[in-house]
């Protein structure tokens, strides 16, 4: 799918982030000079056709006061990964859970569940809650702490070369 010209402007208009209002979209229609009807309308046309993978907030856990991120890798029984990896993503100290392929032999984990805590006895209890909630399925587990903040960005555009 070729970019137009509306295409780049919504897409600087909101690589930074939306703003921070009450109706964000509506914000960034004012600046291209379009309803926010019109930019969500184009958003959706994205994401559909796979321009853009999503849209979604970002928090930084750090300034939000959670500082003992871990991520859980847990080696769960191939046949009910998919099932229990749904209602572990759904628990409310998991941010993300996913599938990710084994490598064997030094790698035996296939689901992943980033946790957020205070301190890391916080993250700990939650690890025993997924573990109980994994049950028989988890052959075992560990959890790789967070050591530096990664900057998070999104869809970006270079700038043309022109001379």
């Amino acid at each position: 799918m070729a970019l137009d010209d509306f295409d780049r402007q919504l897409i600087a208009a909101t690589q930074g982030g939306l703003p921070l209002v009450p109706r964000p979209y509506d914000a960034v229609g004012e600046r291209l000079g379009v309803s926010g009807q019109q930019v969500r309308e184009r958003l959706a046309q994205m994401l559909e056709s796979g321009l853009i993978r999503r849209i979604g907030a970002v928090p930084n856990h750090y300034r939000l006061g959670f500082t003992a991120n871990g991520m859980s890798v847990w080696d769960v029984d191939d046949a009910l990964v998919d099932q229990l990896g749904e209602r572990i993503g759904q628990l409310p100290g998991v941010s993300h859970c996913y599938r990710r392929p084994r490598r064997l032999p030094s790698w035996p984990y296939n689901l992943f569940a980033m946790l957020h805590g205070r301190t890391r006895a916080e993250v700990e209890q939650q690890a025993v809650q997924l573990q109980e909630l994994l049950g028989s399925a988890c052959r075992g587990h560990d959890i790789l702490y967070s050591t530096a903040i990664l900057k998070k960005t999104g869809l970006r555009l270079r700038q043309s070369q022109e001379s």
